[in-house]
């Protein structure tokens, strides 16, 4: 009787350094470490770590880290876009128009010297 060896499983691949960065950069950037140039980073590395990664054929993994930062990333943006344009609205537009109390200025007009 042939005695049975026992099934190793092949190793994990090796995790991309590029995916782990950008997941990396791109918390940092919602997080306000790095307020604009963290998510910038993170969706430049998390494309390149993908292309990477499908061009490795399996022989490197991180394509959901990848993905994490990459999605990350363009949040963090649509998030301090948002940021800026009601900054916009209720700092700059609301005021000149007269429709708005939130001046940066307001009460200055009736200061008297």
């Amino acid at each position: 009787m042939e005695q049975q060896r026992p099934y190793y499983p092949p190793p994990a691949a090796p995790t991309s350094g590029l995916a782990i960065a950008s997941l990396v950069f791109s918390v940092l950037g919602i997080l306000q470490v790095l307020p604009l140039i963290g998510p910038v980073v993170g969706i430049i590395l998390g494309y390149m770590a993908k292309g990477a990664i499908n061009d490795s054929r399996g022989a490197i993994g991180g394509d959901g880290l990848a993905k994490g930062g990459i999605i990350i990333g363009w949040i963090t943006i649509a998030l301090y876009l948002v940021a800026g344009c009601l900054f916009l609205l209720f700092a700059v537009v609301l005021p000149i128009l007269g429709l708005g109390g939130l001046s940066l200025c307001s009460g200055l007009e009736s200061f008297q010297y």
